[in-house]
């Protein structure tokens, strides 16, 4: 079986004068991605793919490192356009998350709808889907919940989502289908 296996970055640094797209990892999120090294799949991979999201690239350059291999950008698989807000609060980013995910069609705030954002991801990463070598994506937890919603034919809810940031689930290529929901990264498995 050919597995790929879809990455969400780890805790980022949060700094409202900086674009959320250019956030990178903090320590811990750095400390998880290196861990997550240990993972026995890691040896597996032969193809990495990442948004071009700064948190992202870190995670997918501590693991190319690791494996000896070159990063791929994808700008398609970036999070939800959240430019029309910027940084919120936690509390607000929440709130308006939950919207997002029980209205996919709609545009809480002016963000990136949820079905755009699950379009855009489907359609950047279907060649991957087409190959043979095990890749792993780098990606976010909003656009992999997205993606695996329309692996596994169910709708976008988000109850689906990432229970924290620095999560993966394993797909099978053959089948297109995810073979579990989100695990944390530094917790090791034996996929």
């Amino acid at each position: 079986m050919t597995t790929l296996w879809y990455v969400s970055h780890p805790e980022v640094r949060i700094d409202g004068d900086v674009p959320v797209p250019r956030w990178g990892l903090t320590d811990t999120g750095r400390a998880r991605a290196t861990a997550m090294c240990a993972q026995p799949w890691i040896h597996d991979i032969e193809r990495i793919v990442s948004s071009d999201e700064t948190k992202a690239l870190e995670l997918a350059a501590i693991v190319g490192v690791h494996r000896g291999l070159p990063v791929e950008v994808r700008p398609g698989t970036a999070e939800t356009d959240r430019s029309s807000t910027g940084f919120v609060p936690p509390d607000e980013h929440d709130a308006l998350a939950a919207e997002w995910f029980a209205a996919p069609e709609s545009s809480p705030s002016g963000w990136e709808p949820a079905v755009a954002v699950q379009a855009r991801v489907v359609a950047a990463l279907a060649d991957l889907l087409e190959g043979e070598a095990p890749a792993m994506i780098a990606g976010h937890g909003g656009a992999g919940t997205l993606w695996w919603c329309h692996l596994m034919g169910v709708s976008i809810d988000g109850v689906r989502d990432q229970p924290g940031a620095g999560h993966y689930f394993a797909v099978d290529m053959a089948t297109r289908r995810p073979l579990h929901g989100w695990r944390r990264v530094d917790d090791i498995e034996s996929d």
